[in-house]
């Protein structure tokens, strides 16, 4: 591994990563942090978990010019999630040479952030949406800008933003350096690269990497109206710390959360709908661990570092493998081990095979559990905390009750009530779940995932009998995540929101 000091960093930036505690780059941020103060145009081809953050981050705040009160590098993300984590990451990267950092975005009250830029910032983080209003209030001059990074590309592509980013960067100097981090490179992608960036280097981080080899990857092939209960039953014999659990749409989300909860699970859920206050609130109880279980869709979920999380559920499989392997990114970071199940209907089953072969990795086929399975994974999980607490011999003060306690019935009936008393018994409260149509099953499709993202590839009128669903010119895809809207040619319209 190749140590930070071996890159050409500052010494003040070089304070920053100390105080950070990081010592060893990862691949990515090997390969691109030289090219990036050498002020290359370079386009990484990358997903979330791999340090594409501090990558575009620590040469961004190297040459920050603290004496300047301009802005002189820009950050565009598709979320703002994103947008407040970045900014935050490039907070701490820019200690050492305190470097001024704002986050803009939708959602927060504008006239707020007009009287931030008057603190002067040196760097902009935030979503396309947003950055265009600023710029048409003139409220943000970019003619000093010396750094350009767009961060997940596809995703803002998968948005609709691609008009607004094109935009964005017409207003930027000709003479800048424009960093583009892209888990994939769809032709749309492709084209903005050849028409705003200079020969620019290209740095790819294979497949294999991107899928951490501590993850272990089970499928379970269940009815979709068997999931919800399968699903319970897992978080009943795995007793994870922290899971993310994944649903196809905003719906599915809510819907989700809400049984959840009526079963006796801390869980909340997380999606583009929520208030920008409500999201953070949830991802802070997450954090904390107040809440054991986040249910989210792709895009609210999409580039949140959240450490800590030990079990993904993918309650409905995604169309498209990168997503998969953003998602399942989320555990087994830092070298900790995590757990990805995935749930696959029998007419979804194609597309498993689609991402075991982009992820070259095979997943292993998990019978659904009974439920007295479940039942029998609560009681190991308080086994385990009796152990550790007789483990603790922190027990003097209980002694004599317990001993009270066996001269009135025998040790067998005693420990036999504990483990019934402390046991969480499988809930069967019956919940009531819209069902979600399967994915269309796609006869043609590239190994490497490059079907239409929109709508996951052609459909004819067969596939609509079947059930699948193609949304009609000019029509918004109902409950879909990103509000993207299709034009009569068929391609995403500019989605306006902030």
């Amino acid at each position: 591994m190749t140590k930070f000091e071996d890159l050409g960093i500052s010494s003040a930036t070089m304070k920053s990563l100390k105080k950070m505690g990081f010592e060893e780059a990862t691949p990515v941020q090997t390969e691109t942090i030289p090219l990036s103060l050498q002020n290359k145009d370079l386009i990484g081809q990358a997903q979330t978990g791999t340090g594409k953050t501090a990558a575009f981050g620590i040469p961004l705040i190297d040459k920050i010019d603290n004496e300047s009160n301009v802005i002189q590098g820009i950050v565009i993300a598709p979320t703002r999630e994103l947008a407040v984590q970045v900014s935050e990451e490039l907070y701490k990267i820019g200690y050492g040479k305190r470097a001024r950092v704002l986050a803009i975005y939708g959602g927060q009250d504008i006239n707020r952030q007009i009287r931030a830029l008057k603190n002067n910032p040196q760097i902009i983080v935030g979503t396309p949406g947003r950055i265009l209003d600023h710029i048409n209030r003139k409220t943000i001059k970019l003619e000093n800008i010396h750094t350009v990074v767009l961060d997940e590309a596809d995703e803002m592509l998968n948005m609709g933003f691609i008009e607004d980013i094109e935009s964005i960067l017409a207003k930027t100097p000709t003479e800048r350096q424009t960093l583009l981090f892209s888990a994939t490179m769809p032709a749309p992608i492709q084209r903005m690269a050849e028409k705003f960036m200079k020969d620019p280097q290209i740095v790819r981080v294979k497949t294999k990497e991107m899928t951490v080899p501590l993850i272990e990857q089970y499928y379970v092939e269940v009815q979709e109206k068997s999931k919800f209960d399968v699903l319970t039953r897992l978080l009943d014999i795995q007793t994870p710390e922290l899971a993310i659990v994944f649903g196809r749409t905003k719906r599915r989300v809510d819907e989700l959360a809400e049984a959840l909860n009526l079963r006796g699970y801390m869980a909340e859920g997380i999606h583009g709908d929520l208030s920008q206050a409500k999201r953070l609130s949830v991802l802070r109880k997450f954090k904390e661990g107040s809440i054991d279980v986040l249910v989210a869709t792709d895009v609210a979920a999409r580039g949140l570092d959240i450490s800590g999380v030990t079990h993904v559920y993918n309650f409905d499989i995604p169309q498209d493998p990168e997503s998969y392997v953003h998602r399942i990114g989320r555990t087994g970071r830092a070298g900790k081990e995590g757990v990805a199940m995935t749930f696959i209907t029998p007419r979804e089953k194609s597309y498993l095979g689609v991402v075991e072969r982009t992820t070259k990795r095979k997943m292993e086929k998990m019978k659904p559990p009974t439920l007295d399975e479940a039942l029998e994974g609560q009681q190991k999980a308080v086994l385990e905390k009796i152990l550790q607490s007789i483990d603790s011999n922190n027990l003097q003060f209980y002694k004599q009750a317990a001993e009270e306690l066996l001269e009135q019935q025998d040790a067998t009936t005693v420990v036999a009530a504990v483990l019934k008393m402390l046991t969480k018994e499988p809930d069967t409260t019956p919940v009531k779940l819209t069902e979600e149509k399967p994915l269309p099953n796609k006869r043609e499709r590239r190994s490497g995932g490059g079907g239409d993202r929109r709508g996951g590839g052609k459909f004819d009128s067969r596939d609509r009998k079947r059930g699948s669903y193609k949304p009609r010119q000019g029509q918004s895809r109902g409950g879909s995540e990103g509000g993207k809207r299709y034009n009569n040619s068929g391609k995403p319209r500019t989605n306006s929101a902030k």
